[in-house]
């Protein structure tokens, strides 16, 4: 089985689409690959969908813990012949830029997961050995086991073979040319999505016949050819719902309650072994778009409200009245609402687009969304709850992540976050019996218990049983 980890020395030097062109070209052979993403990206596994057509999960040593992630993985790549990881920023860099924790490197070394180091020798000599070498002796092991040099003409690739292989040992198994026909470009969050991408495939299908052309495949399979991986239990394991509210009606086999999850052009930073979770919890899925849809699905009794890029669309999302409508009427009923980071902008009043146009949301909360000229509050952070709500009990702390440029007016009081590195806290999130919303992003996946807690909430709501809940201190308009 073909097993590695894609790494590189910094941001920007092109993991993904040779992520991606590898992925194509183990199609091409007839392999069944899967694909991983480091770390807690949403938008490079968009890429990876769509070449594979098939799920990308995400493997986070700060969001979950060691074995969670051996399981994932292992649940995963099962009835795969060839897997690919893909790494995060610089292969060392971990959590606050200062350590390893949750870096690519400890990927690789939890996994025990050979490393493909992709080097851009472009204005360099000798200089891209020393590059080598100093990334093998950082630490030991260090799990690299050959270098791919991106954009790096097959001219060149000869010259810079014979110089890393000599001062470092590390084979070379060729290169990626330059290909401008087949770049992609980068805004304030990171690449532009896969489905905003004209021509992806044939963009990814020219990068995958540049590698078929320019690597020796016999090399690489050498390299990266492992035993496959162990039969491995279901990610996350078994958990008890604990002090969740409980329906009577799903406990005596009624239909699963049904959770509402906004999937679309705005809302689309979600990561895909936390809507598993839903599922696992006994939730059913129904995706809708807040863009287009007229109202929420019928029948739903949860509504999901993910990050992505609402600022991008204020103006569709404030002319789509009845959807605003909707989701207003379902939370004065008691619907239980998980809003996260774009989600959470959306309920709020107001929020200022990339023209800087002052676009109405729902007004389910007071506050308005205004863009920053830098990221803000940005990385990882353990969250405590200051009180008793929908997902979290007062004391409860579970590790989060943010990564946005807007901010809004009324951030929310309800929890604590604090920065693992700097120790750097704030104040965050809105929070009721029926309400989680905030700019913090949860790993529902490895912390199953929040997942069944919405879940519950859902169908006690669908039977019946909940009532309608108060507004959040600081909360609604």
């Amino acid at each position: 089985m073909l097993e590695l980890l894609v790494a590189a020395a910094s941001s920007g030097s092109g993991k993904t689409m040779v992520t991606c062109g590898l992925l194509a070209l183990m199609q091409r052979e007839g392999l069944l690959p899967c694909a991983f993403k480091c770390g807690p990206d949403y938008i490079d596994p968009m890429f990876h969908r769509s070449v594979l057509d098939i799920e990308s999960h995400n493997l986070d040593l700060f969001l979950s813990d060691e074995d969670y992630v051996r399981e994932s993985y292992r649940a995963h790549a099962q009835g795969h012949h060839a897997v690919i990881v893909e790494g995060v920023m610089g292969y060392y860099d971990g959590v606050g830029g200062k350590t390893t924790q949750a870096s690519a490197w400890h990927l690789a070394d939890t996994l025990d997961l050979p490393v493909l180091l992709v080097v851009r020798p472009k204005g360099m000599g000798l200089t891209a050995a020393a590059q080598v070498k100093g990334m093998t002796a950082f630490r030991t092991p260090h799990h690299i086991r050959g270098v791919l040099l991106n954009e790096c003409s097959p001219m060149l690739l000869a010259t810079m073979r014979e110089v890393i292989e000599k001062e470092t040992g590390i084979p070379v198994v060729g290169c990626l040319p330059p290909l401008k026909d087949a770049a992609v470009e980068s805004r304030h969050l990171g690449l532009y999505t896969a489905g905003e991408v004209e021509d992806l495939r044939a963009r990814i299908d020219r990068i995958a016949d540049a590698l078929a052309e320019n690597i020796d495949m016999d090399l690489f399979r050498s390299l990266f050819t492992r035993e496959t991986p162990g039969d491995g239990a279901a990610a996350g394991g078994e958990s008890v719902c604990g002090d969740a509210p409980v329906c009577q009606a799903a406990e005596q086999g009624a239909d699963k309650p049904k959770i509402a999850v906004a999937d679309d052009e705005a809302f689309c930073f979600m990561y895909r072994e936390s809507l598993e979770a839903f599922e696992k919890a006994g939730a059913e899925l129904v995706h809708f778009s807040p863009v287009a849809d007229a109202a929420l699905p019928e029948g739903v009794s949860g509504l999901y409200l993910p990050g992505g890029y609402p600022e991008l669309h204020g103006r569709a999302l404030a002319a789509n009245e009845t959807m605003k409508a909707s989701i207003l009427a379902a939370a004065k009923n008691g619907m239980p609402i998980v809003a996260e980071c774009g989600g959470f902008m959306y309920l709020q009043e107001s929020l200022q687009d990339m023209d800087g146009a002052d676009c109405a949301m729902t007004g389910l909360l007071r506050g308005n969304s205004e863009k920053k000229d830098r990221l803000v509050r940005f990385g990882y952070a353990q969250m405590t709850a200051e009180k008793d709500s929908l997902l979290l009990r007062k004391g409860e702390t579970f590790p989060i992540h943010e990564f946005h440029y807007w901010d809004t007016t009324n951030n929310g009081t309800d929890c604590s976050a604090v920065k693992p590195v700097s120790g750097r806290s704030w104040q965050c999130a809105i929070t009721g019996p029926a309400l989680f919303a905030g700019f913090p992003h949860l790993y529902f996946a490895a912390h199953p218990v929040l997942a069944e807690r919405f879940v519950a909430a859902a169908a006690a709501f669908g039977c019946g049983t909940a009532q309608a809940s108060e507004t959040p201190e600081g909360g609604r308009a």
